[in-house]
């Protein structure tokens, strides 16, 4: 009776002991299997990712524009919305320009009369000159003028002695006598008169060679184009013209038109930010690596980059451009107490800069703020 009781339980031992034989068997391919993985892992990770450095705190940057006024004036029209892509050159908003039109009729009378006036200063030295010579010929009729009444005053004072030298001797009578005297005054009466007229002439004379010289330095050496009070109003109606044209706001690069501030109707001054404008194309990506992963990084070095905007699917490609001059914490608002006692090491953080790959933007657009995840692959030199 005890022999067919045991032969159950040793059928029971035999098959406990061959499921403890499989289950040691599997376990022990199932550890082999994950010692090959973790080899094969070990290795692509030795290969392929030991010299490359990761970091998910970059975003997207762009050097953007912001549009102002350079002049002031009020709005008529608004030509680009919010979101909107404008390409360079492109008009943005357009200001009143009815006091701009003013200033420049005004600038341009200014230079009509200028150049009448030079005209007129040409046409002056001309005049002056003709003046200076029939001055001039006055001048030599005076003097031979007065070397006439010179000449008659000689003859009547030598009359006038010779005939007092005889009046002793009875040869000439007193009425003769009085009669040389009377010749001899009144040719000194016209030689006087005659020396005022010649000195009269000469300052005729002087004062129209004045008035040639100054004419002459108004338009010596110049021409109406290129004379001072020409050339300055000119500049005047150069800064109308200028003043008109800004009354047309025009986009100063090709990009996404953002915070746009501005109305119809609203007064605007001068360098008051009205919109700005984001260029897609040109965007660039600051990653800010710790401190203790930038040991291998150089300019130069290719980085790989994907955003939560377009998926892992996307991938970017890229290049180090280069490193910023300081950590974010330097030139925080309110910067780290490192001197002070209660002192607690933090890794800092340092901005690099990375260029993306035109190709790669234009087929996936990045807008400014987006996250990153960016690997620097180091084994390049």
């Amino acid at each position: 009776m005890t022999e067919p009781a045991a032969i159950p339980e040793t059928q029971s031992e035999v098959a406990s002991a061959d499921q403890s034989d499989r289950r040691r068997k599997l376990l022990g391919r199932f550890a082999l299997i994950l010692a090959v993985i973790a080899a094969l892992w070990a290795v692509w990770w030795v290969i392929t990712q030991r010299d490359r450095v990761h970091t998910d705190n970059a975003y997207v940057g762009a050097d953007i524009a912001v549009v102002t006024p350079l002049t002031s004036g009020a709005v008529r029209d608004v030509k680009a919305g919010g979101t909107q892509l404008v390409q360079k050159g492109d008009v943005l908003v357009v200001l009143d320009d009815a006091d701009a039109r003013i200033e420049l009729a005004s600038a341009e009378a200014q230079l009509a009369r200028a150049r009448q006036g030079f005209r007129q200063a040409e046409a002056g030295t001309g005049a002056a000159a003709a003046m200076v010579a029939a001055r001039g010929a006055d001048a030599g009729q005076a003097a031979a003028r007065r070397a006439a009444a010179q000449a008659d005053f000689d003859r009547a004072r030598e009359a006038y002695e010779r005939r007092r030298g005889l009046v002793g001797s009875g040869a000439v009578s007193k009425e003769e006598l009085d009669s040389a005297r009377a010749a001899y005054e009144a040719a000194r009466a016209q030689l006087n008169q005659a020396d005022a007229a010649a000195a009269g002439a000469g300052a005729t004379r002087q004062a129209a060679l004045g008035e040639l010289q100054a004419s002459q330095a108004v338009t010596a050496g110049v021409s109406v184009n290129t004379a001072p009070e020409v050339r300055a109003a000119e500049a005047r109606v150069a800064a109308a013209q200028l003043a008109l044209e800004r009354t047309v706001i025009r986009a100063p690069i090709t990009g996404v038109v953002t915070n746009r501030n501005v109305q119809v109707g609203q007064r605007l001054q001068m360098g008051t930010p009205i919109m700005t404008l984001v260029p897609l194309d040109a965007v660039f990506v600051d990653a800010n690596y710790k401190e203790s992963q930038l040991r291998k990084v150089r300019p130069g070095q290719k980085v790989e980059l994907t955003s939560d905007f377009y998926g892992s699917g996307v991938v970017f490609h890229g290049t180090v451009k280069g490193f910023a001059g300081g950590t974010g914490a330097a030139f925080a608002l309110i910067p780290a107490q490192n001197a002070t006692g209660n002192w607690v090491k933090v890794v800092q953080r340092l901005p690099v800069r990375i260029a993306l790959d035109q190709a790669d933007i234009k087929a996936h657009p990045l807008r400014v703020g987006l996250s990153m995840n960016v690997v620097i692959d180091t084994r390049e030199p």
